[in-house]
């Protein structure tokens, strides 16, 4: 088995719609997909209720296309010759392939699926276009063992870069509803150490 179960319905599962259970809490989007039950994205309150000990994955956004971290993924999949970027400090790989940027510009390396340009010299730019690979060529798979259970250190190294703005159009990495919710506080922001008094007036 070079595919497991569960891939093709996560790459084809709609995510971030507002759940229709919890459609009134704060984290009612539907960002998770569990591996056990193979079905429909939910939410965090659905994971709690129905998905408590299940195999489960959480999706993210960047510029409006699905992302997973590899740290969750690579548990569950050999993502050798998968591009993987660094989004606000986070690593992570496109769930499916994305319509070429408007420059049009060609890297040195591209896709063998579809063509898109890389950073590094890997094959794909996402689990579908692997995916693709694996059902045209038969020449890689999603199956971990012994040898690929973790990313090996020359493609650790090659994937630690932040796509630029110059490259692609701004990356956004969030969580459902939970983005812009947490604000930090300048350390060098003045602050009023006490109330001024008036100085008394003179008899």
């Amino acid at each position: 088995m070079l595919v497991p179960p569960w891939l093709t319905p996560l790459l084809n599962t709609p995510f971030f719609n507002v759940c229709r259970i919890h459609s009134d809490a704060a984290r009612s989007e539907c960002n998770m997909f569990c591996l056990d039950c193979n079905i429909d994205a939910f939410c965090f309150y659905c994971r709690s209720s129905r998905h408590k000990d299940h195999q489960v994955i959480q999706i993210r956004r960047s510029s409006y296309h699905d992302v997973v971290r590899v740290g969750e993924i690579q548990k569950m999949l050999d993502i050798s010759g998968v591009q993987t970027y660094v989004i606000n400090s986070a690593r992570v790989l496109f769930l499916n392939e994305r319509p070429q940027p408007k420059s049009g510009k060609t890297g040195a390396y591209i896709c063998e699926i579809c063509g898109r340009s890389l950073l590094d010299q890997v094959r794909f730019c996402s689990l579908g276009c692997k995916l693709v690979g694996i059902k045209r060529n038969g020449n890689a798979s999603f199956v971990l063992d012994a040898n690929n259970n973790q990313v090996s250190t020359m493609e650790e190294g090659m994937s630690r870069r932040t796509i630029s703005s110059r490259q692609e159009e701004e990356e956004e990495l969030r969580e459902g509803s939970e983005q812009g919710m947490y604000l930090a506080t300048p350390s060098n922001a003045r602050r009023r150490k006490g109330i001024p008094h008036r100085a008394p007036f003179g008899s």
